[in-house]
């Protein structure tokens, strides 16, 4: 998947995203909240080198799959990408951020990377070659940007069911744990992440309650079962930068940008969060 699939990932729109330089990257940049899942493998985030596909599959060691070089010999085998994957060879394109993030997704998140691969795999089976269906869309769009939230508080679902941005952003909510970021797990995201400033929104999936490895496993299940992502527009967007302390600025003007922090359109409902079952 390329980073021009992160639809939805930048609050001016889809486009292709032209990533810096792995020497223009200033390792405070993952000190930032977006990059905490990855603290475990931030000195190949942070080396002055790109580490090659083989010595990051050995680094990572994936049970049942290994990374690959992406280049025309793998190609020519004619597979799809995620037919490819449930065979066992993730391919990873060389020197690339895009894919570098990718790979950790897999080695950090792996119960939602194979449910994905797995309920993708299945819509391919189904569809005549080279058609893609609304569930396809959605598993792509929050295998590309996508983010686990819990919520604990009604009235604060409720702030985001209306889109009110205000109350969402709330310190004292995030503060208390009424509402959480659990995982930012989509690999687009973490690439657009390395500008600093660049105004994100994630596509989130919510879960009500428990703690980090009880609300991956939940969403993990949901979407082996069929019971969430399917179609995109069951995705709840949530603009990144307006979490306390995710962004520099945070002041009325800010939070008053209707660019980014977008009312929400007539008829639009989100399902309700996923139980812990």
């Amino acid at each position: 998947m390329t980073a021009a699939m992160a639809t939805g990932g930048d609050a001016r729109g889809p486009r292709r995203f032209a990533a810096p330089l792995r020497s223009a990257v200033e390792a405070t940049v993952f000190d930032h909240p977006l990059f905490a899942g990855l603290h475990g493998f931030r000195d190949l985030l942070e080396a002055a080198d790109w580490p090659t596909v083989a010595a990051l599959d050995g680094r990572l060691a994936l049970p049942g799959r290994q990374l690959v070089e992406q280049d025309a010999a793998l190609l020519a085998d004619g597979l799809h990408y995620e037919t490819r994957i449930a065979q066992g060879r993730i391919g990873t394109r060389a020197e690339n951020w895009h894919d570098l993030f990718n790979a950790l997704a897999w080695a950090s998140l792996l119960p939602l990377k194979r449910a994905l691969n797995a309920q993708q795999c299945r819509h391919i089976a189904a569809m005549a070659p080279g058609q893609r269906n609304r569930a396809q869309a959605a598993l792509t769009q929050f295998d590309e940007t996508g983010v686990v939230v819990c919520v604990r508080d009604a009235a604060v679902l409720a702030a985001w069911d209306a889109h009110d941005w205000r109350a969402l952003f709330d310190p004292s909510h995030w503060q208390s744990g009424s509402i959480a970021v659990v995982a930012v797990f989509g690999h687009a995201l973490m690439e657009q992440a390395l500008l600093p400033g660049r105004l994100l929104v994630g596509k989130c999936v919510v879960v009500q309650g428990g703690d980090a490895a009880e609300c991956i496993g939940a969403v993990a299940r949901a979407i082996d079962e069929g019971r969430v992502l399917s179609d995109p527009l069951q995705l709840r967007p949530l603009p990144l930068a307006g979490i306390p302390g995710w962004h520099g600025m945070q002041d009325a003007a800010f939070y008053g940008n209707a660019d980014y922090f977008r009312p929400l359109r007539a008829g639009r409902q989100y399902p309700a969060p996923l139980p812990l079952m």
